[in-house]
């Protein structure tokens, strides 16, 4: 069985225990935030190595960093082959930075995008930019509607409910 399907039987374990599973969630959100904090150290930097390799370094158990690299798979250069990755598949870590951080702004975690290693990677304006170019992303906007007596839209210079409203 793929690593990816081992942590999703547990990450998202409908049968468990609502508390366990939120203490799960808790202590799986710090340890990211401490991998996130020793990669935005140096971001330019391209971790790779085994699965395994990167769980070592990191100080994790496999299961964990199978959890870390779905998260980060949408914000990478080069997407990782996580629905048929093994302990010993070889991935890599180099991120997209504003994508990373527009991704971190999307799931709503304020924990990730708020740290301070993002000050020495982008301006508080940069910063601000990106916060709301993500937002904005998800937000319909509607046309005005063009009311039956309002000039047509195709130029004709008759009103709309006379030419293109019929």
């Amino acid at each position: 069985m793929a690593l990816l399907q081992d942590w999703q039987a547990v990450a998202y374990n409908q049968q468990a225990d609502k508390g366990k599973l939120q203490r799960f969630w808790e202590q799986y959100f710090l340890i990211e935030k401490g991998m996130y904090e020793k990669l935005l150290q140096n971001p330019d930097e391209v971790v790779s190595g085994t699965v395994k390799e990167l769980a070592d370094k990191f100080e994790i158990d496999v299961m964990t960093m199978t959890g870390f690299l779905d998260g980060i798979n949408d914000s990478l250069k080069e997407k990782n082959p996580i629905e048929e990755m093994t302990e010993d598949t070889v991935v890599n870590l180099g991120f997209d930075k504003a994508l990373l951080y527009k991704n971190m702004v999307d799931a709503k975690a304020d924990w990730l995008y708020n740290l301070p290693q993002w000050e020495t990677i982008f301006t508080e304006d940069e910063r601000k930019a990106l916060y709301l170019e993500q937002k904005k992303s998800g937000t319909i906007i509607k046309d005005k509607k063009i009311g039956r007596n309002d000039p047509c839209p195709c130029g004709s210079g008759k009103k709309y409910k006379k030419c293109c409203g019929r």
